[in-house]
């Protein structure tokens, strides 16, 4: 069998542009290792439309639900794709269960994932008091400690974000220097409530149903110390899911994928990119999916032709 389109991807993105799909009539498969993406550790998402708030597991179980509902799209999870290959005028799929698909079009829909700070207790107290979209999360310290580890741009959004929440904000950065604009760095110092930590290494998030404190080495001293927190911000960046295809589109330097704003085409003939794992200018939920959905039509318009 021939697809018209294979989505790779069941995130926001891969999931509305299924369901696009569908309603055009496009033959297509959607290829996903599981589905929600990277905002299903989110515990409280407010700004997702439709929704006052949802959870980032309940959003994904009713993306998942709508996908499923549809007509015409066969969906193969649990799979990871583990290369693309020009395969004369088509593209070839294989997934890690030595799968092979074959389809006129490709929609990269990967996403990107949170840089982890990689330390005990970061896992288990995931959307408990660990976080990673300010964005999304920052309400939820009304009134409350946060923490924020990274002293980059990534760490200064973060901050800007918990400012109209947080009663009191720490920064810790591993340097003996911010990295982040230093406008911005202005700015938040002068809101009163934010302590800025050089030199740290975090080592521990501990806790018990939720997140309590932060373990962090002085590298100055050498000392272990303790921070009282409500939630830790890891805002050390993120990548995007592209090593994949850096041998079959144009990808920035900063690992994202190219695309025309208008189609979210790439730079090679029959494959459209959306969500995280493009050049986008902002990383959301909402976003993604308008971009998955303009994909999705300009991909019938091209099939149609």
């Amino acid at each position: 069998m021939i697809y018209d389109l294979i989505i790779l991807g069941g995130g926001p993105a891969g999931i509305a542009a299924g369901i696009y799909a569908a309603r055009k009539k496009i033959k297509t498969l959607l290829i996903t290792d599981t589905f929600g993406g990277q905002s299903v550790i989110a515990g409280e998402i407010k700004n997702f439309i439709g929704f006052k708030s949802i959870s980032g597991i309940e959003m994904a179980k009713k993306l998942e639900e709508h996908l499923r509902a549809q007509e015409g799209v066969e969906i193969k999870d649990g799979r990871k794709v583990s290369a693309i290959e020009k395969q004369n005028e088509n593209f070839l799929v294989k997934t890690n269960k030595e799968e092979f698909f074959e389809s006129k079009t490709i929609l990269i829909a990967l996403g990107s994932h949170y840089r982890r700070l990689k330390i005990p207790g970061e896992k288990e107290f995931e959307g408990k008091g660990v976080f990673y979209c300010s964005i999304c999360d920052a309400p939820l310290m009304k009134n409350k400690t946060a923490i924020v580890v990274g002293g980059g741009n990534s760490g200064f959004d973060a901050v800007t974000d918990l400012l109209p929440y947080a009663s009191k904000i720490y920064l810790l950065e591993f340097s003996n220097a911010l990295k982040g604009d230093p406008i911005t760095l202005e700015k938040l110092k002068a809101s009163g409530k934010l302590e800025i930590i050089t030199m740290v290494n975090a080592k521990e998030i501990i806790g018990d149903n939720f997140v309590s404190a932060l373990k962090y080495e002085d590298l100055k001293t050498g000392e272990i110390k303790e921070i009282k927190t409500d939630g830790v911000f890891a805002a050390i960046g993120y990548e995007s899911n592209t090593d994949l295809v850096k041998n079959l589109t144009e990808i920035n330097k900063e690992g994202k994928i190219i695309v025309n704003c208008k189609t979210q085409k790439t730079s090679h003939e029959g494959v459209w990119a959306a969500g995280d794992a493009t050049d986008v200018l902002y990383n959301q939920i909402n976003i993604a999916i308008g971009d998955a959905i303009k994909a999705a039509l300009n991909i019938y318009e091209y099939l149609k032709k």
